[in-house]
């Protein structure tokens, strides 16, 4: 008999009371100008209460009234929020933003940092803003968007990450100290995400800098991750990145793997790689025969497909948008009703879910205001047009409104069952909930562009196109343009070309004065040697990686450490006995 799940209607409760701007009788959509204003409104209150209270610190701990570091004390709110500034309009507080971070952010610290974290909010954030400083009126430098001091900055925190992939697999380690490296004792078991999630920020890095080590040590982390599925398919949830050998087998789409998923297909369209974009299809084959079930997405055992957690987690809302992406839009639609049915249960997504009992899971109640539902109910409603998108919008700012609106911001929702409260407000509820928000019910804004209208650049180097739409988000919601990765990636290897020309012509003028000075001496000719000699193209690209081997940290050995962990979640473990 199928495995067949059904959630009692018994248990849905009604909507929280519409407010103007929501539908009327006659079924109309919700007034996008009305919620737009409204989702305005509930970020500056956030931001105005993270600056007035927390700055410096990492994030805003709205109960309190005060700040606290929780990433890496790189005042990250404000990098995470920067580029949701420009969306919104605000270009004097961008500007300002922008000369605040240069004067204020330290990556020489001794920290311990999430490699991941850090990667998908603080390097994404600054390529993001990097990108946008000319449409902001920022006064950029020449060369830009191949030069610019917030791209110095991301460049310098993903040289701080670069010892983390320094094993024997080249799958990274997921935390590092920024002014030590990896340390000694640090454990070599990290989360599937945490290693296939930096190819977006990593290749652009890349293609805006013409260094290829980025890009290289991001490309052999999501080939080892799938050199290492299991014989029907699967990835599990963390694996020991000095053996290669998968430690929690639990496979599904949510917490420990997701943007895994999702960086195979961004990466593909951003670098238009065929590769990646067929990694991600035979994935997706695999986990539609082994964890759909009713539309709704399982955790199986790796090997065996069999069940292992009934559970929907809110992390896996972000499935639907990806389909999206591929063109999947019917599947994409169904799992995105089956979620908005939990949404109207609780007014939010709880962490965990229980699908067959239509419940929630005992200490996973809570919904630190999560983007994930949203984002997805943005990249379908630009692809359908449904208004039932427009109303899961509104149905977010009214429940975020009414439940976690406090007088300092906004608080994470502990319990969503009493409304209970917990003292933070995560950085990406203003890097991605309220921008996902805003660009549901802004349907003309600069980033949803189709390419009607662009910005022509002038370099050093000859004419960019930019800014024509088609932006990629990282998983943290920053927007890259893809133009400027092609526009630098093309300079850059037309710089190259230029300085092997160069070198060719410079060997060839000392080749031909040694051959004079051999032949007024001796007589006779003797073909050249040592530095002189003519150079292959091969034996320049062994140069360049030469010197770019320079910068690179010796490899550091790590002990191996137990690991006992069913599933972890944001560094929560939860054990096996629990």
């Amino acid at each position: 008999m199928p495995f067949r799940l059904l959630i009692p209607l018994g248990l849905l409760c009604t909507l929280l009371p519409l407010h103007h701007g929501a539908p009327g009788p006659d079924g109309t959509a919700p007034d996008s100008a009305h919620y737009r204003e409204r989702v305005k409104a509930m970020f500056y209150h956030a931001y105005d209460s993270y600056l007035e209270n927390a700055f410096p610190y990492d994030e805003l701990r709205p109960l309190t009234c005060d700040g606290h570091d929780t990433w890496g004390s790189f005042s990250l709110t404000l990098i995470d929020a920067l580029d949701t500034l420009l969306i919104l309009g605000n270009v004097s507080e961008f500007q300002r933003v922008v000369e605040v971070l240069q004067d204020n952010v330290d990556f020489d610290i001794d920290v311990n940092a999430s490699v991941f974290e850090t990667n998908i909010r603080v390097v994404g954030g600054l390529l993001s803003a990097h990108l946008l400083s000319k449409k902001a009126g920022v006064e950029v430098e020449a060369g830009w968007p191949c030069s610019g001091p917030l791209l110095r900055m991301a460049e310098e925190a993903a040289r701080k990450l670069l010892p983390a992939f320094q094993t024997p697999t080249g799958m990274p380690y997921g935390t590092v100290n920024l002014l030590h490296g990896v340390n000694p004792g640090e454990t070599p078991v990290t989360c599937t995400a945490g290693i296939g999630t930096f190819i977006v920020e990593f290749a652009t890095l890349s293609s805006l800098t013409g260094d290829p080590v980025f890009e290289d040590v991001a490309r052999v982390a999501l080939m080892r991750l799938w050199e290492s599925r299991s014989d029907i398919g699967l990835v599990g949830n963390h694996i020991d990145v000095l053996t290669g050998k998968w430690v929690a087998q639990d496979a599904g789409i949510g917490a420990g793997v997701d943007s895994y998923f999702e960086y195979l297909v961004k990466g593909a369209i951003l670098l238009q790689d065929k590769k990646l974009m067929a990694m991600f299809l035979e994935y997706n084959k695999a986990i539609r025969n082994y964890t759909r079930f009713d539309d709704w997405y399982l955790w199986v055992q790796m090997y065996k497909g069999t069940v292992s957690m009934p559970v929907f987690q809110s992390l896996e809302a972000y499935w639907p948008g990806l389909q999206s992406l591929i063109g999947d839009i019917d599947n994409a639609m169904r799992t995105f009703l089956n979620y908005y049915t939990v949404w109207k249960q609780f007014g939010g997504l709880p962490e965990f879910y229980n699908i067959p009992q239509g419940y929630t899971v005992d200490k996973r109640e809570g919904y630190p205001l999560r983007p994930e539902l949203i984002e997805s109910a943005m990249y379908l409603y630009r692809a359908t047009g449904d208004p039932t998108l427009l109303e899961l919008g509104r149905d977010a700012v009214e429940s975020i409104e009414k439940i976690s609106k406090v007088e300092c911001g906004f608080a994470t929702i502990k319990d969503l069952r009493d409304h209970k409260l917990d003292n933070r407000m995560e950085s990406f509820f203003l890097a991605e909930t309220v921008k996902y928000l805003y660009l549901l019910f802004d349907p003309t804004n600069f980033i949803h562009n189709n390419g009607s209208t662009f910005d022509a650049v002038i370099t050093p180097y000859g004419e960019c196109i930019l800014g024509a739409g088609g932006y990629i988000f990282n998983t943290e919601a920053h927007p890259i343009d893809p133009a400027a990765l092609h526009c630098c990636r093309r300079l850059k290897e037309e710089q190259w070309e230029v300085e092997d020309l160069m070198r060719e012509f410079y060997s060839l003028k000392r080749n031909r004065s040694r051959f004079q000075k051999k032949r007024m001496s001796s007589g006779r000719w003797e073909p050249p040697a040592g530095p002189g000699t003519f150079s292959s193209p091969e034996n320049h690209d062994q140069a360049r990686e030469k010197k770019a081997g320079k910068q690179k940290i010796s490899l550091l050995s790590c002990p191996s450490q137990p690991f006992t962990s069913k599933l972890a979640l944001l560094g929560q473990v939860f054990l096996d006995s629990s």
